[in-house]
This record gives structure tokens, sequence and C-alpha cells, in this order.
């Protein structure tokens, strides 16, 4: 029987024996749902002091923006799996209520902040205007209070719209309101033209809220001082969904999107009295920019006092492209939050989904993050290891653990000076498995479209690592019929200098990313994207079995070779590791 043969053979009985993989744990479709009335959004969740879940969103029986649209709550009492019947916090039937976030007192009261058309002014879209208003609960929120209140958001420069003599303000929140210091702050943006135009980010922040029971002596300011709020000229009309974390005492941080391919960043020393000027958001101070497209870019800090990020690594312009959605951890050194290279956090199947607004739950060590469709709200547990893999990247003197679970082959410097190296074993990216190739090498000399690595058979079956043009590498995975190629950023290597370098086939999401040196490839200011996709049909990779070799003009000094896709994290363990 031929080698060929064999392996498929052994491909499919190692997937009948093992199920595949587990379920994976990112796909969406593994979630719990959350209910709504058709249309669903930002669906945040708090814990209330019973330790039930309260989730807030905003729905409505029709699309975005149409009638009907308002605040609803409802109750889970088992992380997630049911939910309780949607409990009206603004009636459907009234003036627009939307882009509701809820607040726990200590004393176990329930705030809740929304967008309310309570002047019924009609623009065309009624749900980004009004007052900001706000209600109540006293039971966990199983009901309301009847009154709202309103916030006293001031006339500022940018509330240039007038109609029936009547200033109407626009505006819109994402941010979840936080405490620090027995203060509630919580960002939003306003807008200075109709329709999601001229983006600037304030905050409120109340000292007494978390207190005071009497609605009307609590005290709310507004900030930054004066008449203009968080934006730069530089950055385009579209600065908006500005969201923040306290990072300590009176100091904070924010992000919002932009329209330039990245999010802007921005500290305040003073309770968001003041703020830096905004800048594209980086890596760590002076570093690598963050890329993102128009798509809600959110911070959390988490109880342990480390931070994440959600975004979706690549630098479009538009509302496109939220599948996947990846993830960061970011720790503070030196009063600046330094991030971590990037995961897959979430993906769904199909390419075109657009997932977004997430929230973050953390409960008994575990952590839950929510997310939207805008039609499919769910929640989902993730694996904390995730977590711990991107902070513990940042750590100092921390020691790393072995990376060998699916490690199928490893080759020295001098084995890999022999015509053909045998891998007796199965590789697939079919059902969430995936395959990594990880070596060390220095290359002395480029040649474009030398195939240095080529375990493709005659059907085209198999995996080939090849020199690609202005200093990059290449993979290719095909089973004959599916597959697809990505290759390092342009300029990653450098002559004479050994690199360590991995590329990860991950079949869940079914993209390809790479890695150089412990730094994930994000396309840099030549590509769009920090990875590629590959077929969704793509199965198997065996190919021949055989590696055969063309180095020339490259020492590769070792090569290993994985069974499943590699955790991001994993490959910075190994980077950081040296050269075994």
């Amino acid at each position: 029987m031929p080698r060929a043969a064999i392996l498929a053979i052994a491909t499919a009985t190692f997937l009948l024996a093992t199920g595949a993989l587990a379920a994976d744990w990112r796909n969406i479709a593994r979630g719990s749902r959350i209910p709504d009335e058709g249309y669903c959004d930002q669906p945040y969740v708090v814990v209330t002091n019973a330790g039930d879940w309260l989730c807030t969103l905003t729905t409505g029986r029709g699309h975005e923006g149409q009638g009907g649209q308002h605040v609803v709550s409802t109750i889970s009492s088992d992380h997630g799996k049911t939910w309780s019947e949607l409990v009206d916090i603004e009636p459907a039937d009234g003036p627009a209520a939307s882009w509701v976030v809820p607040l726990v007192a200590p004393g176990g009261r329930v705030y809740v902040f929304y967008t309310y058309n309570g002047d019924r002014i009609h623009l065309g879209r009624d749900d980004t205007h009004g007052w900001y208003a706000m209600k109540y609960s006293d039971d966990g929120g199983r009901t309301w209070s009847p009154d709202r209140y309103r916030l006293p958001l001031r006339v500022t420069a940018c509330d240039q719209l007038v109609q029936d003599g009547r200033v109407v303000q626009m505006f819109w929140g994402i941010d979840k309101p936080k405490t620090a210091d027995g203060r509630v702050y919580f960002a939003f943006t306003k807008l200075g033209r109709y329709f999601l135009a001229d983006g600037e980010g304030w905050l409120f922040c109340s000292q007494n809220i978390l207190t005071e029971p009497a609605i009307d002596k609590i005290h709310w300011e507004l900030r930054p001082a004066g008449e203009h709020g968080i934006r730069k000229a530089d950055f385009g009309s579209v600065q908006e969904e500005h969201n923040m974390v306290p990072l300590g005492g009176e100091r904070l941080f924010c992000v919002y999107r932009t329209t330039m391919g990245y999010p802007c960043q921005t500290y305040s020393d003073d309770g968001g009295w003041t703020w830096s000027t905004p800048e594209p958001m980086t890596y760590s101070p002076g570093g690598r920019i963050v890329k993102q497209p128009r798509a809600c870019a959110k911070l959390w800090r988490c109880a342990n006092g480390k931070f994440l990020f959600w975004y979706h690594l690549h630098g479009g312009r538009s509302f496109n492209d939220r599948n996947p959605a990846w993830i960061i951890g970011g720790v503070l050194k030196k009063g600046r939050i330094h991030w971590s290279q990037a995961e897959v956090l979430l993906y769904d199947e199909n390419p075109t989904t657009r997932m977004s607004y997430p929230d973050l739950i953390e409960q008994d060590d575990r952590y839950w993050v929510t997310e939207t469709q805008k039609t499919v709200a769910r929640i989902h547990e993730i694996d904390r290891t995730l977590l711990e893999g991107l902070w513990s990247q940042l750590d100092e003197n921390v020691p790393t653990a072995a990376v060998t679970e699916g490690r199928i082959a490893d080759f020295g410097e001098t084995e890999l000076t022999q015509e053909g190296l045998a891998v007796n074993r199965p590789l697939t990216v079919a059902d969430q498995r995936g395959f990594t190739v990880e070596t060390w090498l220095t290359v002395d000399r480029f040649t474009p479209g030398q195939v240095l690595l080529d375990t493709r058979n005659e059907e085209g079956q198999g995996w080939a690592l090849s020199m690609g043009e202005n200093r990059t590498m290449r993979l290719t995975i095909g089973d004959g019929r599916n597959g697809g190629s990505w290759d390092l950023d342009p300029g990653s290597l450098e002559a004479g200098r050994r690199h360590h370098v991995a590329f990860v086939a991950d079949g869940g999401p079914n993209v390809i990313t790479a890695v150089v040196d412990g730094v994930l490839c994000d396309g840099g200011t030549t590509r769009q994207f920090g990875w590629g996709r590959f077929d969704s049909n793509t199965c198997n990779l065996s190919g021949t079995g055989i590696i055969k070799t063309d180095l020339t003009g490259v020492k590769m000094h070792r090569l290993r070779i994985y069974d499943r896709y590699l955790r991001t994290a994993e490959i910075v363990t190994l980077a950081g590791q040296g050269l075994p």
C-alpha cells in the first residue's frame, strides 16, 4: 500500500479514536444564548449581591435604530446557562431607549444608564440623542424604578444641533461603569453632527453614588473640564466608543475606535479632568501600533489588577471583518500598560459573521465573555489558561514550562542535512485540529521561491516552507483540493541573524499566523491583516510523510513539528527559551 494511503488511513483512525478534538470552546456556536426580541446589542452583565447575573441589553423587534428599540434586563442563576424572561427597563412603545450599561452599588442597588429620546426628536434614527437617563432596581433587576432620572449632561461646544429651539445632544456609551477609590466613572461619546460624526469622549464621575440612597443627592461631574472632549483632529471625524479603566488613585486609561486602522489611547492623572494628547494605541510605550478597524475596542481591568483588550488584529477602515475576535493581556509598568502578543478568543465558522460589543464577567476565579452579532447574543466561558498565558508573557523572571504536547517531530542541525526526514504521524487541520511548524534558522542568502521544506505529494497534499520576497518566508498547506498560505511580514528576517520562526495553522477559525522571535506578525504597514485564512474544507496535510529539504544558503538549526495549533503564548515561551 502506498505510504500516502497508509497515512490517510492513520489520520482517519486518529480522528475517530479521539473524536477529533474536544469541542472548541472558542467557537461562538457553543455559547449560551441570551434572550432578546430580535435585535440585540451590548449584553452587559453584573454580578448582584445575591450572586445572580443581571444582564442588561438593548433590543427590539426591528433592526438597529428602528422603532420599538428599548432597554431590558434578564437574570441568570446558573452562570448564563439559562435566563429569566426579559423585563422592560423602558417599554418598547415609549421613546427610543438604547445603549444601557449597569452598575451595582455595595448596598445591592443596581443602577442603569442609557440614551433616552425623552424629547421625542426625530432625526431619522432616534437612538443616539436625547437625555442621559438613569433608573435603579432594589430587587436585583426584577423590577425597575417607575421614575427615570436625567443626568446633568451640560451643553458643550460640540452640541450644535438645534431643533424647535432646543439643543439636541447626540451621544452614546459602551463603557460599563467602573469604581475606583469610592468614585464611579463611565465614559461615553458625544457627537458633533448627525449621524455618527465628529465624535469626542467624555466621562461622568460621581463621588457619592455608591453610598447615597437619595437619588436627588447623587452628585455628577462631567469631565474633562471645558468645552472640548477627548479627541484629536488629526484622527478624523470618527473618534467614538470611548471606554476606560482605572489604574490606581485618580489615574485613568482610555481607548476608542477610529477609521485610521487603529484605536487611540490617552491617559489622565487627575480623574479625567485633563488627558494626554490622544495617540495611536501601542503594545508598549513607543512600540508597535495596535491594529483595529471601526469596531468596538474594549478594555477590562480584572480583579487581579491586570488588563484585557478585545480587538480584531487588522487595520481596516470599515465596520467589517469582526471575526475572529482576538485578545491581548496587559500589565502596568511605570505608569503605562504593556500588552502581550495576541490569541484568538472567539470565532464563528462563517467568516462574514460580525461579533462585537463584549463584556467580561469574573466570578469564583472563572472568566466569561459576552458578545453579540446584533441578532444573536451569547455568553462563553473562557479557558483561564489562555488568559494566564497572555499575562505570563509580560512577567519577569517567571519559569516557563516545556512545550511538548503534540510534538511529533524534532530534528537537530545534523539531521537537517540529510536528504529526507520521516514524519510518521498524520497531520490534519480538520475538526478544530491544527498544525504548527517551528524552526530556528539563519539565512545567509535570500532566494525568493526557494522551497526549504516540502512534504507535498503529486496531488499537492501536504505542506511546504519556502522563501518569499523582501526577506520573508511562506507556509503553504493543502489537501490536494483545498488549502491556503501565509507569509511573514516583509522584512521580518535579517541576513546572518539567527531567528526563531513559527507558523500556526489553526483548524478552529481556519487562520494561519506567524511569529518571529516571539512577536506575532500583524501585517505591519504593508498588509491590513495580521493573519490569513485557509479553506475551511482543508483536512489531511500528511502528504508523503517525508520532508524534502533544500537549505542552500540557509542554516536550519532546529525543526519541530506539532500536530496541533500552538497558542501564541507557547511560541513566545519557545522563543524565550532559546535554541535547544
